[in-house]
């Protein structure tokens, strides 16, 4: 890619931050930068692609990679406690604009490591087929094969396959989106969503407006698969329970999707908390297990979902 004027980067920065990409995203992406903006960018690159020291998180903890399709896209990291037996599952889905972004970047998935998998949890974080390779809704069919596949395993890890928790952030949280509001996509339903700051709730209503261009790639020209790659418009009350979080600092006003998604629900009889946060888009992501009340408001959601299991 041409190298762009800095001002014009840094508008291309602001949208891909506001819409499903974040800053290393952007980096990723190979926007022509200048000066500091640039080696800030880069630094917080390295950061993502930073590894993981997983015996510094959980001594005796291990991990493997396994395929859950034939594409090379296909695969998934499983990271399993010591003596796990009948563990919950948290199923961890990165963002990156449908585009770019890696199942083994920090930002999504060493924080919850450090509070999960340490409090006996399996933790599993997938790849899936991107742009140009695959649209939204068949990234979407990846991520359903994907859950398909955790629930078929999970024993064998020392796993619960009833209880599994899918989470997923940006671009992947419109995926975990929309195959929540569709679990006939997966077969068996789960025990619960968390959805970290979408854009992409009701596609039909974003692609009839103005919107980025990558939306475009994702989702192309026909309003009929913007409704069957929109979240709302496919919702009914079979969809498995969600919780919405959604950053009040992004001038899109994701909070306002997300309300409206929950009155959705509410009119149906279902019930669809909606967590605000006063964070950016990406630490919306990346400060998730770290001790917060942020974190304390995702875990007695999640404790509620499992407690279901139990009645």
């Amino acid at each position: 890619m041409k190298t762009l004027p800095l001002k014009i980067a840094v508008i291309t920065l602001a949208a891909l931050a506001f819409t499903g990409a974040g800053a290393v995203e952007a980096a990723q992406l190979g926007l022509g930068m200048g000066g500091q903006l640039r080696q800030r960018l880069m630094e917080k690159k390295a950061e993502e692609e930073r590894p993981i020291d997983l015996q510094a998180i959980l001594p005796g903890a291990r991990k493997r990679t396994d395929a859950y399709g034939t594409d090379a896209a296909q695969r998934l990291d499983v990271y399993i406690p010591p003596g796990a037996r009948n563990a919950p599952i948290l199923v961890m889905v990165h963002g990156g604009a449908w585009m770019i972004g890696d199942k083994a970047n920090t930002g999504s998935v060493e924080n919850k490591l450090r509070h999960w998998l340490t409090r006996g949890w399996i933790v599993v974080s997938v790849n899936y087929r991107m742009l140009p390779d695959a649209m939204a809704y068949e990234q979407a069919q990846d991520v359903a094969e994907a859950v398909q596949w955790v629930q078929g395993y999970a024993e064998d890890w020392g796993g619960d396959p009833s209880k599994v928790i899918l989470m997923g952030h940006s671009a992947g949280a419109h995926l975990v989106a929309l195959i929540s509001a569709r679990p006939d996509m997966v077969g068996k339903a789960w025990a619960g969503t968390v959805v970290l700051d979408s854009a992409a709730m009701q596609v039909s209503a974003t692609m009839a407006g103005r919107h980025p261009r990558f939306y475009d790639e994702a989702f192309g020209a026909d309003p009929a698969y913007w409704a069957k790659a929109s979240p709302m418009d496919q919702w009914t009350p079979r969809a498995v329970p969600m919780m919405l979080v959604c950053s009040t600092r992004r001038p899109d006003e994701p909070c306002d999707d997300a309300r409206r998604f929950q009155a959705k629900a509410r009119a149906a009889g279902r019930d669809m908390p909606v967590l605000p946060q006063n964070l950016t888009h990406a630490d919306v992501n990346r400060t998730l297990g770290s001790p917060s009340a942020y974190t304390d408001a995702v875990d007695a959601y999640i404790a509620e979902r499992l407690g279901r299991l139990s009645r």
